[in-house]
């Protein structure tokens, strides 16, 4: 029986520069990083005991194009969040609140926009 999304796909175009986004900026970890086949890189992260992560494939490798994604994290605390990030140098927008709650958005270095909100 299915439990959980195992892994979601990224098309990234600089693999080094979405790991230190994730990893130095927004604190995942890095499950796993291969050489696939020559020129092809599989590099997995994940947030701290997150269930589901994340694989950051390069676009060229695969014939993408990268950008596209959307992705929503959660947090327990969104002030302190947009705290650390702003801290770690990363583009935050101020929180927003709305009727289903509050979230901030982060911009990564293929102009995704990640979002994360208050559980």
């Amino acid at each position: 029986m299915i439990t959980h999304i195992g892994a979601a796909v990224m098309y990234v175009a600089d693999q080094e520069a979405s790991r230190a986004f994730y990893v130095d900026k927004l604190g995942f970890s890095v499950v796993r990083d291969e050489e696939m086949w020559p020129g092809a890189r599989w590099l997995e992260i994940a947030p701290p005991e997150g269930q589901t992560s994340i694989v950051l494939s390069a676009a060229e490798a695969f014939g993408k194009k990268p950008g596209g994604a959307y992705l929503t994290f959660a947090c327990d605390d969104i002030e302190a969040t947009v705290e650390q990030l702003r801290a770690a140098g990363a583009e935050v927008t101020d929180p927003v609140e709305e009727p289903w709650g509050t979230y901030i958005k982060v911009l990564d270095p293929d102009g995704n926009e990640v979002q994360v909100h208050r559980k």
